[in-house]
């Protein structure tokens, strides 16, 4: 399952951004849930775009239900720990990604699901990479989310791939690799779950 992400990623997490999430427990769980519910507007934001297709609208709608159900098994395990779901800043990840989305379709959305790719592939990559630290609910919790965001991962990238119309998406998808790891591999103010290592 970890193989083609670790495949497609350029890079994996640094080991120091690991001893910061579990020293920072509280904000790697509400930045979490902060994930979920943003992958989950992602999707239907991607559903209201582009209702002409029929393959999208269902993997998309399907993925923000997970999303989602994702974000409520946060919550509850924030509830149990008496955990306050408070506003926490956004980390430059994504957005620095989406900068470079290009402004026209059809290179909008191949652009969009790209990046959408590389953001489930790094997750997954980073629940695999924190779930052998972690206490034993979180450790579960973690280990379950990999079939769901590997197939997200998939799923984004065989769209991209649609969207393009037969046309090579590699050197887009490079591109975007390429930035992502300067992101994860560069410096950050704050610890978040997209973060860099903190100074």
């Amino acid at each position: 399952m970890l193989q083609p992400i670790q495949e497609f990623l350029l890079c994996p997490t640094p080991d120091a951004w690991v001893q910061q999430a579990l020293a920072h427990p509280e904000i790697l769980l509400i930045d979490h849930a902060n994930c979920e519910k943003k992958a989950a507007s992602t999707a239907l934001n991607l559903m209201y775009r582009y209702i002409g297709d029929f393959e999208l609208l269902n993997k998309m709608s399907r993925l923000a239900r997970e999303e989602l159900r994702h974000f409520e098994q946060v919550l509850a395990i924030m509830e149990r720990r008496n955990i306050d779901y408070r506003h926490v800043s956004a980390s430059r990840y994504a957005a620095e990604l989406r900068k470079h989305v290009r402004s026209a379709d059809p290179e909008k959305l191949i652009d969009t699901l790209i990046v959408g790719a590389i953001i489930e592939a790094r997750s997954c990559e980073r629940f695999a990479r924190l779930a052998p630290h972690l206490d034993e609910e979180l450790q579960k919790f973690y280990e379950s989310l990999l079939k769901s965001e590997a197939r997200h991962f998939q799923d984004y990238l065989s769209l991209a791939k649609k969207a393009a119309g037969g046309q090579s998406i590699d050197e887009r998808v490079r591109f975007f690799l390429e930035l992502e790891q300067e992101l994860v591999e560069s410096s950050d103010e704050e610890f978040r779950f997209h973060s860099g290592v903190m100074n």
